[in-house]
């Protein structure tokens, strides 16, 4: 049982180590603080219901389940239905994230981080071959330490080619488990004059390079200085059919962006990728519910995942808020999740340990909710591309309509 924390003031405090009160995370406090039935009635409220039905917890194979404690990552797993029907057969695939910390402190030479963090995945890459995923989502620049706060350009020595060593790396364990792997990378472009990118390389489970996605926002707030070392993306929004289903990658700050989920939606994604880099401070109240409400809006699965831990870095840097220097972008907190079309959604991983999530989901609840709502039939495309077209010019001016009496002055 995990030890309770309490900031002098009663409230859930967070831990040096960045758990909740003690806990792994908040589904975990919940469960330990409540008695069974109002947790249930909790959980209902918070995570939702699948087709009706709390959402089922999958037992794993002994393998993935003994890697797990050997090598100390949180690994859960989770099982979404969908209505059986008539004309169609079950449409399932097993989904599987990956969260983790880095390997070793950022002084120490950049090979030898790399490579650490290859050694540190390998066990929890091979939990999820064990247990059978058939598609695999790692975080955001999952090679490096996420150093895009300090400005500093010796980092650019992470990136590499589409098909560089963590490519390589990574279609070994897609050949040998037969599974379609998501690498996001840091992209050096060698053909365009070694342009660096922020992009997911994916890999197809013969080990193969089916295709890559450009991320499309970058951010330009906070320590998130990211544009110092690459641009927005300019692959569109692609959507990669796979032996698997039809997938996509909204790379980490896309998610802030409605129109960005509805495109990868409008190109026919089952299942969308959103793996991140995001840090407790700026935004995780919005966690929860940005990806939960995309599923919702385009009746697909979406996979978040966020990268764990605090990244100390050599030389302290500013944000640029009158704030003191620091030198870390403060603490990385996990809590990867996969939510449904149907608004459930599964407890998340740890936010401080590493961990693997895996997901079982029947893709015909995509559809199953498309026919429910109608939200494809129900938009006025017309209306919101006519705006766009004009919101886009310089002569663009707002559709107000304004009370002719606002600025009369009382008699």
């Amino acid at each position: 049982m995990e030890a309770k924390i309490t900031a002098e003031n009663g409230k859930t405090a967070i831990g040096k180590d960045g758990s909740v009160a003690g806990f792994d995370s908040l589904h975990r406090l919940l469960q330990s603080s409540l008695p069974p039935h109002l947790f249930q009635e909790a959980s209902r409220l918070l995570i939702g219901l699948n087709c009706g039905k709390t959402l089922d917890s999958v037992a794993l194979p002994d393998p993935a389940k003994s890697l797990s404690v050997n090598h100390d990552f949180d690994l859960q797993a989770f099982s979404f239905r969908a209505d059986k029907e008539s004309l169609r057969e079950p449409r399932s695939v097993r989904v599987g994230l990956i969260q983790n910390s880095i390997a070793l402190p950022t002084t120490e030479p950049l090979l030898d981080q790399k490579r650490g963090i290859f050694e540190k995945l390998t066990p929890i890459i091979e939990a999820a071959g064990a247990s059978g995923v058939n598609i695999l989502c790692l975080q955001e620049a999952w090679t490096m330490p996420f150093a895009f706060c300090t400005r500093e350009k010796k980092w650019c020595e992470f990136a590499e080619p589409v098909d560089g060593e963590s490519t390589k790396f990574l279609q070994e364990f897609a050949r040998r488990y037969n599974m379609v792997i998501v690498s996001p990378i840091l992209e050096r472009d060698v053909n365009h004059g070694e342009t660096l990118w922020n992009t997911a390389v994916i890999i197809g489970n013969h080990g193969n390079i089916i295709g890559k996605h450009r991320k499309n926002h970058i951010p330009r707030v906070g320590d998130f200085n990211e544009s110092t070392y690459y641009m927005e993306g300019n692959t569109g929004h692609p959507v990669f059919e796979t032996a698997y289903g039809k997938i996509a990658v909204n790379i980490c700050y896309g998610r802030h962006h409605p129109l960005n989920w509805l495109a990868f939606g409008l190109n026919g994604a089952e299942i969308v990728f959103n793996p991140s880099a995001t840090v407790g401070e700026l935004s995780e109240p919005m966690w929860p519910i940005e990806a939960r409400n995309a599923a919702i809006a385009n009746s697909y699965f979406v996979c978040s995942i966020n990268r764990v831990g605090t990244e100390h870095f050599p030389n302290p840097f500013t944000s640029g808020d009158g704030k003191p220097q620091h030198a870390d972008f403060g603490h990385f907190y996990g809590s990867s999740y996969v939510s449904a079309p149907d608004s459930s959604c599964t407890a998340s991983l740890s936010r401080y340990r590493d961990g693997l999530l895996i997901s079982d989901m029947d893709l015909n609840l995509c559809r199953q909710l498309k026919d429910k709502w109608g939200f494809r039939m129900t938009a006025r495309y017309e209306i919101y591309a006519d705006l766009l077209a004009h919101y886009v010019k310089p002569d663009f001016e707002p559709q107000v309509i304004a009370d002719p009496l606002l600025h009369k002055k009382a008699v």
